[in-house]
């Protein structure tokens, strides 16, 4: 790799890479060799945004043109996303107001 001295061709040489990187992800997006989730993955990080959790959000169509996944398909990587989150946590019951809890069981044993 040549060393750059001017500041114009290094900033030219930044702009090149970065629009080579550019093509490079959406080449990965639009490749028919990667998996789905692999292809939609590649979307999130080119935009910069997340799959959204609804099935019937206004941006799958929009995916799936970018991608050439169809919108049944995103729905079934949306589907698996849920499938594969862990279950939230099962919540502990709360201290009465002011956070003292009243042990019952020692007056009984008087």
């Amino acid at each position: 790799m040549p060393v750059i001295v001017d500041r114009a061709e290094r900033l030219a040489f930044e702009q090149r890479e970065r629009e080579r990187l550019r093509l490079q992800h959406f080449e990965e997006l639009r490749s028919e060799f990667n998996s789905i989730a692999v292809r939609v993955r590649a979307w999130e990080k080119l935009y910069g945004l997340r799959l959204p959790t609804s099935p019937t959000h206004g941006i799958l169509p929009v995916i799936s043109v970018a991608t050439g996944i169809p919108v049944a398909a995103i729905r079934e990587e949306q589907q698996a996303r849920r499938d594969a989150r862990p279950p939230p946590p099962v919540a502990k019951e709360s201290p009465p107001e002011g956070g003292v809890r009243l042990d019952t069981t020692a007056s009984e044993q008087k």
